[in-house]
């Protein structure tokens, strides 16, 4: 079945059953490989993505039911480029080995465009579905405050 996708603001034809989850559609049809396969079950977050802005775990979502525009880490900054999310997690150092990171930055930043300016809690609140085995949760948190900071001050 042939469905029209609206990925990182380019337009994408795949033709897949409905049932493929979206992240095998976009690390295998479309090659956006920043976006991880984690757990497969929704339950650790290294594949989550944006579509209209609200995180989603792309290893449940099927292709079918794909609604809107779809953000992956990919589209979110460039090298060149970085989305103030992702200079705050450099400058904070939060990757250590890098697997989960797409997923928490993606989180992140949806929580910054819904919560510019979120307590340590409400950051817990919305990170606690993205796992990170080298468990650098203060970094990620001291990460999403300073791009906050960042934000507001743009």
């Amino acid at each position: 079945m042939s469905k029209t996708l609206r990925i990182n603001g380019k337009t994408h034809e795949v033709d897949l059953p409905d049932d493929v989850p979206l992240l095998w559609v976009l690390r295998d049809e479309i090659g956006l490989t920043g976006t991880k396969f984690g757990c497969g079950v929704a339950a650790c977050g290294a594949c989550t993505v944006q579509v209209d802005g609200e995180a989603i775990r792309s290893c449940q979502l099927s292709l079918g039911d794909v609604e809107g525009e779809v953000t992956t880490i990919e589209g979110l900054g460039t090298p060149d480029n970085m989305a103030k999310i992702q200079e705050a997690w450099v400058a904070h150092q939060v990757a250590q080995c890098g697997y989960c990171q797409s997923g928490q930055i993606m989180q992140a930043a949806s929580l910054l465009a819904e919560n510019p300016a979120p307590s340590d809690a409400e950051i817990d609140e919305a990170m606690q579905g993205n796992l990170c085995r080298c468990g650098t949760y203060p970094r990620i948190r001291a990460a999403i405050h300073s791009a906050a900071k960042m934000m507001q001050e743009a």
